[in-house]
């Protein structure tokens, strides 16, 4: 993981006890006070958004535990391999794309950080520039090749 994923993380989890978690337990005790909890719809729904906080932040917990900081300035280049830049080719459609191979936790499609754990990124680790993947995906069978790696 990287330094600002990490970062991230210790944020996220910080927003969730520090806030979050004290919003909860108000709405939970305003529910409360408005009477019989067997048929409080408002009570049964913040008791479940409390589950799902509690379990997020038993997760986030875990990750930062088990958390291993990579190296950037020992990342090469010559190979694709977890947070270098890929640019990569369909050789069917000659499209081109950009991708970053990061960590399952940093993995965000929308800024082209694709995680390590995805076919595509399976696919293409290892590989050196002018080299091809053939990656199997849901749709079937795509081939790239890698154009370029970066940091």
């Amino acid at each position: 993981m990287t330094a600002e994923g990490y970062r991230k993380l210790v944020e996220e989890l910080n927003e969730l006890e520090s806030v979050q978690r004290p919003a909860i337990s108000k709405q939970i005790g305003e529910a409360r006070d408005k009477g019989d909890l067997s048929e409080n719809a408002e009570y049964d729904a913040a008791k479940e958004a409390q589950g799902m906080l509690e379990m997020r932040i038993s997760n986030l917990k875990d990750m930062i535990a088990s958390a291993r900081m990579i190296d950037e300035s020992k990342i090469n280049t010559n190979e694709v391999q977890i947070l270098t830049r890929v640019k990569i080719k369909n050789t069917k459609t000659n499209q081109l794309m950009s991708y970053m191979i990061v960590s399952e936790s940093e993995a965000n499609f929308k800024e082209g950080k694709l995680s390590v754990t995805t076919p595509i990124a399976k696919g293409l680790l290892g590989k050196k520039v002018g080299e091809r993947a053939t990656v199997s995906v849901p749709s079937g069978m795509l081939e790239f090749e890698v154009m370029e790696i970066s940091l």
